[in-house]
């Protein structure tokens, strides 16, 4: 692999945080310089990165194609291109999450815009993968509004295996407080399809409610975290609670404009653990807590579209606040979509540029 830079990072754990890891001395883990390399060159508008229960990485793009790509060599393996995907501006094949079960249930879900009698809209499938591609597919839930913006979609399977659907409002603001539509919302069905009795409306898939665009999502220190566009304000990183009311489009970021707390009050808005104005675009992430990039333990990593950085949102003990925030990479790969992280604590990021887009590793330099 082509090595294209190194970072050298000269933050220190403090002596608390390393006791956790290496219980025998107070000696802190020494942290890491890093290195990037370019793994492929070969993927236009990828959208989701997943390190698969076959070592491998299943990547999605915007057109409609899955694949596999071997992190060892780059090489990528088509698995299918989806025939009704529609890539209409920010729509397409969105989000994907594989079965935990993978080896006795082969299924992998996805999410992607399509034209359904003349109106973009957005659907959730689950493909079943034999013979080194993707078949039977089973629609488990549609007619979700979609739009050339605010789609969503990012795709998670809890461990109590419920799925997760983050859904963007569409170009449609008030959606996200109609708690009759399934648009700027958190989705959680079963992974058969069904609304799980335990909803907080056992006859609604809806989990959360007003959303304007989240695109991250990663459970973690038993919770689960999501990364939400905000307008010109307040892109955010929630803690996602069953029934809680997140505030679009009444509501941006931590409920501190005049009008705010009267609606924060009556509608239990939950605010952001963290927001940026003006935005970041922020957009995919995962949790990291290897010992390879120590400094990194605890921590959200997550990528950016328009500011084009790796953003580390280091946590507290309990995972409920940021600590700190430190940025890498910034203007050195362009928009940046997506990331995943090794068992072995590598980190794989996708670019979003739409020309020779790239999969980047992420690694302690030898």
């Amino acid at each position: 692999m082509k090595i294209t830079g190194i970072l050298l990072i000269f933050l220190v754990l403090s002596g608390a945080g390393c006791k956790k890891s290496k219980p025998t001395t107070n000696a802190p883990l020494i942290n890491a310089e890093l290195e990037t390399a370019i793994l492929t060159d070969q993927v236009t508008f990828p959208w989701e990165i997943i390190w698969g229960p076959d070592n491998m990485l299943w990547v999605t793009e915007r057109g409609g194609k899955i694949s596999r790509v071997n992190p060892s060599n780059g090489q990528i393996s088509p698995l299918i291109t989806i025939p009704d995907v529609r890539s209409l501006g920010e729509g397409g094949l969105l989000g994907m999450a594989i079965h935990p079960d993978f080896t006795t249930t082969p299924q992998v879900f996805v999410v992607y815009n399509y034209d359904k009698n003349g109106t973009y809209t957005e659907k959730v499938v689950r493909y079943t993968y034999t013979g080194g591609t993707l078949n039977s597919p089973v629609i488990l839930i549609d007619n979700i509004a979609a739009s050339n913006i605010h789609n969503g979609s990012r795709l998670l399977i809890s461990g109590d295996r419920k799925l997760f659907i983050s859904t963007g409002d569409a170009s449609n603001q008030a959606s996200a407080q109609n708690s009759s539509s399934v648009n700027g919302k958190i989705l959680r069905i079963n992974l058969d399809g069904s609304i799980p009795a335990d909803n907080p409306n056992s006859n609604s898939p809806v989990w959360s409610l007003g959303h304007r665009n989240a695109q991250g999502l990663v459970f973690a220190n038993g919770k689960l975290y999501s990364s939400e566009h905000g307008p010109s304000s307040d892109d955010e990183v929630n803690i996602i609670e069953k029934g809680r009311n997140y505030g679009w489009p009444n509501v941006k970021g931590p409920c501190d404009d005049s009008n705010d707390p009267s609606f924060c009050s009556t509608n239990n808005v939950a605010v952001p653990i963290y927001s940026w104005t003006p935005t970041i675009a922020v957009c995919g992430m995962d949790y990291y807590n290897n010992d390879l990039i120590p400094q990194w333990k605890n921590s959200l990593i997550m990528t950016t579209l328009k500011d084009n950085t790796l953003y580390q949102l280091k946590l507290n003990a309990a995972g409920d606040k940021v600590e700190s925030v430190n940025t890498f990479f910034k203007g050195t790969y362009g928009r940046l979509r997506d990331v995943c992280i090794s068992p072995e604590g590598k980190i794989y990021m996708i670019t979003s540029n739409g020309s020779v887009d790239k999969i980047i590793v992420i690694t302690k330099k030898s």
